[in-house]
This record gives structure tokens, sequence and C-alpha cells, in this order.
């Protein structure tokens, strides 16, 4: 990937100015605005798409001026969405509706923004970018600070009426920024493809092409094109432990953002009925379903080969999970969850909350050996680029980035019985396409499950992630997601991994463990505010925030009925909760609800929150954690980026499952009728089972 150099005009003196010049005009580098027909050849002749970059473009004394008023005079407030993580002001186009006393504390920022919307500037990037004629009545600029951990991901600006995209940088002058701090604004290459109908659209790659760094004094622009102009910016990286080059206070990336729009009524140029015009065409709609096609990976629901009878449809003589499924579930799941008591547990609180968090949920033998497994597969450095790393390992990646980019493997057309396969492969192509599993999972939920669809996937630290999309299907659909990354670091407050904890010759069974053990395993997560069950925190809440390295996978609520479920795509960003974004929320304490119903100590409520902020279920990256989600249509889901000061790459396996209409009562909260445990099963059945695993385990010298 290409970057940009850096030329040495950035503290280039300016001529001396009449320090009254309100209208800014003459606030630029001497000589740049006769400088257009240069810029103009520069821009057009540029990859992957054209822009412009223009170093020491103003009077670097006022930028030093506009950066002390900002700091000393401006709040920031951090955000984070799905795509984003800033510290954002407050939108600075209208400074003239400023007080006289407000305007005496920003003096030199009203000048930059007077210099940037002058007529004079306005007619040189029209030239530059041929973009026609830019609106001076209706400006649209904000202040942006990247911290370490700050990120936006790949977007193509296309929103109503903008027409030029702009950043103009305000980093430390006296300290340049280093290119491996990150921060870099980078572009994204696109290839044409066409759609079934013969239309030509541009799918951005996967990879950006070209990255620019930040540089003081130095304006980075592009015209806004539809379904072209993709970019992001890079992560803001922290410095690495046992550094020297300083602390991470200097990596602090400011700039004013902004677009300049087509002209108002009023102005020269002005078309009536564009702006309207323009709003149709935005990215968000433009993209609808007209490139999904072109999305990997595939979204391939595989039908199960027979209809499976429902649990509340089997003959009371038959038990809903035989003999020869038990001995099949119990080499890779843990005898806890295959009883009847806790399985009946599980159903009960699926059906009341339409989710469930089951931790500990693989046995320890299968545990360790995945484990090792994906430790061993970590510790593989992977190819940079994509096309490498399609050619050189088993993993796909991810597209198109405005939708989602991570590395995946999809399940064959049939499930797997292979001896030598890796213990991730039998996850994916033994366990969980199994008729077996099937049927626990239909015991779990009382669903009646009819097609599958499996994808392990891995998020590259610094690099992946997924954006909020809609789940469009009349039908609801039961999603499954298997936590199995091996590293901590990723909610506030974490129990100690499984190798940290005392050893055991062999796992108890469930009737066997001291009261109350069973809450350590199965934790329910609430609908509305997804607090899970775990001691509470102790101590003096600390003085800032935990910084937060992503990796959650969240499910949220559209705005109204359905509103997003027909866009299947952000589009600012869907806003995301401060206890969410730093892990906090996964280490709630919770306490048990009441109940008619005998308390079962495996099972815990989430506590009650005043506030609905949306999130309808979320789960931290973690080790051997299953959640179950029952998913309406209009539920956005996403996995938030993984940030670069993770410990390690995010693994999971995503399992989305078709659901009998049937078992869907169209209730607005989607809960469905509870569908009980066969009472005719034989615990003292299972319990046999349970001892014979136990005993193979433990011969076979599993913990």
């Amino acid at each position: 990937m290409k970057r940009k150099a850096d030329e040495d005009l950035a503290d280039k003196p300016a001529k001396k100015r009449n320090s009254k010049d309100i209208n800014g005009s003459t606030q630029f580098r001497e000589g740049l605005l006769q400088q257009a027909e240069k810029y103009r050849k520069e821009y057009t002749t540029s990859e992957p798409y054209k822009h412009g970059v223009i170093q020491a473009l103003l009077d670097p004394q006022l930028l030093r001026n506009v950066r002390a008023e900002v700091q000393g005079n401006l709040s920031f407030t951090p955000k984070e969405t799905d795509i984003y993580k800033i510290h954002q002001s407050g939108d600075l186009a209208n400074l003239d509706g400023l007080d006289d006393s407000s305007l005496k504390l920003l003096p030199s920022l009203l000048i930059l923004r007077n210099a940037l919307y002058s007529p004079e500037f306005r007619d040189f990037l029209s030239t530059v970018t041929d973009s026609g004629p830019l609106s001076g009545k209706k400006t649209d600029m904000a202040i942006n600070v990247y911290t370490p951990g700050c990120h936006l991901l790949c977007h193509d600006d296309v929103i109503g009426s903008r027409r030029v995209s702009y950043i103009l940088y305000l980093t430390d002058p006296d300290q340049p920024w280093k290119p491996e701090w990150g921060g870099a604004l980078r572009l994204f290459p696109t290839v044409v493809q066409k759609d079934e109908d013969g239309k030509e659209i541009k799918i951005p790659g996967p990879d950006p092409a070209l990255s620019i760094p930040p540089a003081f004094n130095q304006l980075s622009f592009f015209a806004v094109q539809p379904g072209e102009s993709y970019h992001d910016v890079e992560e803001v990286f922290t410095q690495s432990s046992g550094s020297q080059q300083g602390s991470d206070d200097a990596r602090v990336r400011m700039a004013i953002s902004g677009w300049y729009h087509i002209p108002q009524e009023g102005e020269a140029g002005f078309v009536k009925g564009l702006e309207e015009s323009l709003a149709e065409r935005s990215s968000l709609q433009q993209l609808q379903g007209s490139g999904d096609q072109f999305d990997m990976p595939c979204h391939d629901m595989r039908q199960y080969e027979d209809a499976a009878e429902k649990p509340d449809e089997q003959s009371k003589d038959e038990a809903p999970l035989s003999e020869k499924d038990l001995d099949f579930l119990l080499k890779f799941i843990a005898p806890t969850y295959l009883t009847p008591d806790t399985l009946e547990s599980v159903s009960n609180t699926f059906a009341d909350e339409c989710s469930i968090c089951l931790e500990r949920f693989l046995s320890q033998k299968f545990s360790d050996s995945l484990k090792t497994d994906i430790v061993k597969q970590e510790a593989l450095l992977l190819p940079l680029a994509t096309s490498d790393i399609e050619k050189q390992t088993s993993w796909q990646m991810a597209r198109p980035p405005y939708k989602h980019r991570f590395l995946y493997r999809q399940v064959d057309s049939q499930p797997s019985s292979g001896s030598d396969e890796s213990p991730s492969q039998k996850l994916l192509t033994e366990l969980l396409p199994s008729e077996a599993f099937r049927k626990w999972l239909q015991v779990a939920t009382g669903l009646s499950l009819s097609s599958r669809n499996l994808t392990a996937r891995r998020f590259r630290r610094g690099k992946d992630y997924t954006l909020a999309t809609g789940y469009t299907k009349d039908d609801s659909q039961l999603e499954l997601i298997m936590a199995i990354t091996p590293s901590d670091g990723w909610a506030a407050e974490e129990e100690p991994a499984e190798d940290e904890k005392p050893a055991t010759n062999e796992e108890p069974a469930a009737d066997e463990k001291p009261a109350g053990e069973d809450a350590d395993n199965l934790k329910e997560v609430d609908h509305a505010t997804n607090a899970t069950a775990s001691a509470p925190l102790e101590g003096k809440p600390k003085s800032a925030d935990p910084p937060g390295v992503g990796g959650y996978i969240a499910y949220i609520a559209g705005d109204e009925a359905g509103e997003h479920s027909d866009d299947g795509q952000s589009d600012d960003g869907v806003e995301v909760p401060l206890d969410l974004s730093t892990g906090a929320r996964a280490s709630r304490p919770s306490a048990q609800k009441k109940s008619n119903k005998k308390a079962d100590p495996a099972i815990y409520q989430a506590v009650e929150d005043d506030e609905n902020d949306g999130i309808l279920f979320s789960m931290p990256a973690g080790w051997n954690t299953l959640g179950l989600v029952l998913r309406d249509k209009g539920v956005m889901r996403f996995v938030k980026y993984v940030s670069q000061q993770a410990k390690g790459d995010r693994w999971d396996i995503l399992g989305e499952f078709g659901v009998d209409p049937r078992d869907d009562d169209g209730s607005v909260d989607g809960e469905i009728e509870q569908q009980q445990v066969n009472d005719e099963t034989s615990e003292t059945d299972i319990d046999t089972d349970y001892d014979k695993s136990t005993q193979v385990d433990s011969d076979d010298g599993s913990d």
C-alpha cells in the first residue's frame, strides 16, 4: 500500500497580512490560489479515485492559534457507534450565531471558517475537482479528535447535497505525526461488476490502496462520488509496551473535517430540485439490494434432510434426545447441558427472554484441545494482502468493507466425521451441522428448525468488524454465537481462564455439584439490558473507564417498527452505550427475578435498567460461551471493530437457523410459546450416560 510523501512546507512562513482580515481569503499560503491548474492535473491523474492533498495550506500561525483556541475553549464528547469511535465537537457551521462573548474566545477559528468557505477558495476547489459550483451559504464542519483506539470504518460520504469532502489537520506542529502511529486517511479501490440485470456496480475491494498519514496544515479532499469514494480512517495505535517512543499524549489526531455542498437557493449555480434528487441517490438507498449478490460470505441456508418434530409433537414414550444422540453430543458438550433439569431451565429462560448465554458450554476435554488448536493457528503469521491470504491459507475474506471485513470459513454441504480433522474443524463440520445438535437446539429453545447456515469467523485485531445490518425476512431466525476467543481482556472484569483454575480429575455430574455451581455456567442475558450475572465489582470505581478493545457482538432494535429492516446497513452508525464500549456491561451484578416457580440456582436473571438504550442482546468476545438469540425483522446486528490494543484476534462461529413460522406467535416482543422438555425423559438414563462420559474423560486423562 502506497503512502503519500510528506513535503517540507508545513511551517513555510506566510506573507504578513492584516490581522483584521475577517474574510480570511488572504490567509492561504502565498500563491496557492493561483496554482489551481497544477493541483487539477494532480487530482485528475490520482488513484484509486480522484483526490487531492495540499501541504502548507494556510498561514501556520493561524492554525497554531486555532489549536490553542480549540484546546482552551471547546469541549469534546466521546462518541462510539458501529462505524466509528471519536471525540467530537459540536457543529461549527453556525459560528455566526454565537454571542459576542463566545466569539471573542474563537477569533482564529472564525477566520479559518471564513477562509475555507470564501468565494476564492471555493472557486479554487471547484476548478481542481471539476465538481461545479460550491455553496458558501451552507457550511458544514466539525472538529474531530482521534486518540489511541479511535477509528472510522469504510464508507463513501454520499449523503444528501454533499459535493466535496475535506480534512484539514491540526496535529501538533512541534511533534510531526509518524505514519506508524496510524490515523491515516485510506482510500479503497473499486472493481466493476455486472448484476443479474446487466447493470454495472462498483464494489470496493477489502484492502485500501492508498494511505495518507496526517500532517499539520495538510488538506486532503475528494469529490463525493456514489459507489466510488470509499475511505476510512485507520485506528490511532497506542504505543506498544516497552516502546521508547514516549507516551500516547502526542498521538492526538485533531482535524477539521467537513463538506462543501451544492449551491443553495439564492446562490449562483443553484438548481431547483437538485438537492432532493441527490438525496434519493445517497449510497444508503443506491446500494440497497443492488450489490448484495457480490457479498462474501454468501448467505447459503442449507435445508435439513427431514423436517424434525417439535418437542411437543413427539410421542410420550420417546425422549427428545436418544441414547445415540447423547453419546455423540457428550464428545463435545459439557454434560451439565444434557441433563433434563438444566435443559428445562435453559428452555424456560429462552422462552421468557428470547436470548440466553451459556458459559463453559463445551466439555473440558474438547475445550482444551480446541484452545490448543486455535492458539497454534493464531501464532502463525498471516499475509497482509487479501489475495495472499486467500491463496496461501484456507481463509476467505468477507467483503465489501462498507458492510464487513473478517476472515471466514463455511461448512461443507454435508456434516463431516473425519477423525483427522482439527478440533476447530470438528466443531464447524461435525457438531454444529449434526442432527443431534439440531435436536438439542430444538429442546433448548422450543423452536422447530428447518435450515442452517454456519460460518467460522476470525476478526483480526486492528482490521476487522461488521457494521450494523438489519434482518429483512418476515419469519424470525434463531442465531447462535459460539465464542471461542482464547485471549483475555475483552470485558472489564473476567473470571480466570479455564487453564488457570484448579485442575480436577473429572467433571462432576450436575446433581453432584454444590448448590449454585451451575450459575457459573448458565447466565441469562436480559433482552433489554444484556446485563449478565457475575460477582459485583469491588472497591472504588476507576477514575476513568477502561479502554474498550471492541470485539463484542450486539443486537439493536430498529428506530421504528422495521425502519432499518429494508436498508440493510448503517448510515452514521448505531450509537453504542459507554458500558458496552468499555466491556463493563458484561460485569454488571444482577439479581434473580421473582417468580412463582421454584428458583433454579443455574438461572440468573439480569438486573433491570431504567434506560432503554436499544441494545437487545450483546456478548463480549470470550472463551467457550454459547449465545442464542431469536432475531425478528428489523433487528440489527454488528460486531464492533477489534482494536489493535486487543491481546489477540476474535474467534467465533456464527450459526443462523431457519425457524418454522408456526413457532412465531406474532407478539411485539417476539416471545415464543414455551416448549417443555419431555416429562417422560428418564433422568436416570441420562445420568447413566453422564457417568459413562465422565469415566471416558478420566481414562483419557482429561481434567
